[in-house]
């Protein structure tokens, strides 16, 4: 119980000690008064849509019985105001309109005792309707009075929300540029480091290979051993020198020459190749483009090596046991540099394989993180610097439908920004054919 029902109940408890005290009816109506506004609120919750229709009901019932036991003449009892209690009720709950519906029905209630057998034998004087008037224009202007009160409370508090949920929206978008803005400092730091070891390592490792090749090319079939151990330096070179390269990809200043196109063109070349390279690999592909895309600046070369490297991770993910690879293209909006929204497209790729830990999604991204027993966790790094050269972003999401409940698979969604001129795929095929 709170200090307001605890308010009413004292109010309630008042008017039970005025007289008539010995009215035993009046005593019952105050406590059934006091019951329902103990029990409002509950029987709001437990009927929430008509909850507060029952109660104004029900204390229009209350008062009409009460001006009913409390007076020689019901219509002048002293217990008339006791008929603003119902028309507060509806201006707390409703609506203007449906304000003035439940004061219409609180007045006719009162209005009734006019045709009270009793009444109707008096003579009754026209300052008497008069008076009757104002009490209902009363009625009226306390009912206006208080719904105006709560419609700009709700309104005030509508745009609380709106503004909590703004400043809350605003926070998190701040928080994604700050974690962007703190990833692309790592990242240029390491590839400032890694370009800088690439060139000094790649130096030693001609020279390496070099010498093992004269070794080998000296010895012949003299010493096999040799000759063998020769070949061991040179394989072992050429794969050092495959990661010094790519060290250096990693490290290399992107320069993304960016021309409207159809990303879903770019997607399914990506798609075509990973499949011809794991042909046989028990993976099924799901495709599921929108229709009416709009196209999106992009450097073929590069966005299609982008894609390509996640639709290879997925499937050597799904090489072992199998599994779904479903592919989703779709309109879709971002927020953008400056905090507004930004139209563009939106792709999906989902596979149904281990997935990545929840706590290694935040560092996925990260050069020299990884998932696999082999590799040194460059080709996710490499696949974000590009998606960034294209003005786009990239995350990593918990997976949707049935591998949800396995704790399976990886969602990679990549948005890309829409080209200015916002020329969908459909418009220009239009222009072609006529």
């Amino acid at each position: 119980m709170n200090w307001m029902d605890l308010l009413w109940l004292v109010f309630l408890a008042g008017l039970a000690l005025l007289p008539p005290v010995q009215e035993i009816h009046k005593q019952i109506i105050l406590l059934a008064f006091g019951v329902i506004q103990l029990g409002e609120g509950w029987l709001i919750a437990r009927v929430p849509k008509r909850g507060a229709a029952y109660l104004v009901l029900m204390k229009i019932g209350l008062a009409t019985l009460l001006v009913n036991h409390t007076g020689e003449i019901s219509i002048n009892s002293s217990y008339w105001p006791i008929y603003f209690l119902p028309v507060v009720t509806a201006a707390e709950y409703f609506g203007p309109w449906a304000t003035l519906f439940w004061t219409s029905l609180a007045s006719a209630a009162y209005c009734a005792y006019l045709y009270d057998p009793e009444i109707r034998e008096l003579e009754i004087p026209a300052e008497s309707y008069g008076l009757l008037a104002i009490r209902i224009l009363f009625f009226f202007l306390a009912s206006m009075l208080v719904n105006r009160f709560v419609v700009e409370n709700r309104r005030t508090t509508l745009r609380y929300q709106e503004l909590a949920e703004t400043l809350a929206e605003t926070n998190r978008r701040l928080e994604q540029a700050q974690a962007e803005a703190r990833r692309s400092e790592r990242l240029a730091a390491l590839g400032q480091l890694s370009a800088g070891l690439a060139h000094e390592i790649r130096n030693p490792l001609g020279v390496i290979k070099g010498s093992a090749e004269m070794l080998t090319q000296k010895l012949g079939e003299s010493n096999p051993l040799a000759t063998e151990l020769a070949g061991y330096i040179s394989t072992e070179t050429n794969r050092l020198s495959a990661l010094v390269t790519r060290f250096l990809d990693f490290a290399r200043p992107l320069h993304a020459d960016l021309t409207p196109q159809d990303i879903t063109a770019v997607l399914d070349r990506a798609l075509n190749d990973v499949a011809q390279l794991w042909k046989g690999a028990p993976v099924r592909v799901e495709k599921e483009y929108e229709a009416g895309l709009p196209l999106v600046p992009l450097d073929e070369s590069l966005c299609e090596q982008a894609l390509l490297n996640i639709v290879q991770n997925a499937y050597d993910a799904m090489s072992a046991s199998g599994g779904a690879l479903r592919v989703q293209v779709r309109k879709s909006w971002a927020s953008g540099r400056d905090g507004g929204a930004t139209g563009g497209v939106e792709v999906c790729i989902e596979d149904t394989g281990p997935g990545v830990p929840p706590e290694l999604r935040e560092q996925i991204f990260n050069p020299f993180v990884t998932t696999k027993k082999t590799g040194v966790g460059l080709g996710l790094s490499i696949v974000s610097k590009i998606i960034d050269g294209h003005h786009g972003s990239i995350r990593i999401e918990a997976t949707e439908g049935p591998a949800v409940a396995a704790g399976r698979g990886a969602r990679f969604v990549i948005f890309f920004p829409a080209a200015s001129d916002n020329a969908s795929v459909g418009e220009i095929a239009h222009l072609v054919i006529s």
